[in-house]
């Protein structure tokens, strides 16, 4: 008689741990996902803001004109990212503008970047938050070079 005794003491012993383990492991699989998703939006964000610098340095280079500058509302640019305030950075390197990076303000270990192209200099705005505001991404370009920014509109 011992023998179904302790097999169903293992079971039971066994089923009980599973209970309280499999739901550590699923939490930690649920916030790795979750993770990946927020970094997704942010590199698409992040992909949005870098196309239009890009965009618009070759328009202020297609012109012959001395000084030009060259301003775009960013209206597909989100309020928020999974409900949470986000930071876009234009990164300056040397004294040029290499990438832009979005993080989330309160998590900053959660991070996209998107490279720009290269001869880009840093305009005196190169840090946006999130929040519903109206954001501008502008061009100029003088004698000294090409200076890209985003700043509040």
């Amino acid at each position: 008689m011992p023998a179904p005794t302790i097999g169903h003491i293992i079971c039971t012993t066994g089923l009980i741990a599973l209970i309280f383990v499999m739901p550590f492991f699923y939490f930690f699989v649920v916030d790795n996902i979750e993770g990946d998703m927020i970094v997704k939006e942010l590199r698409e964000v992040a992909n949005y803001v870098s196309d239009t610098l890009a965009n618009l340095f070759f328009l202020v280079n297609s012109t012959n004109h001395g000084d030009v500058s060259l301003e775009k509302e960013l209206i597909y640019l989100p309020s928020a990212v999974e409900n949470s305030v986000y930071i876009l950075r234009i990164v300056e390197s040397g004294g040029n503008a290499t990438k832009i990076t979005a993080y989330l303000k309160n998590k900053s270990s959660i991070v996209a970047d998107s490279w720009l192209i290269p001869g880009l200099k840093v305009g005196a705005d190169n840090y946006i938050e999130s929040g519903g505001r109206k954001v501008v991404a502008g061009c100029n370009r003088n004698g000294t070079g090409v200076y890209v920014w985003i700043r509040y509109g």
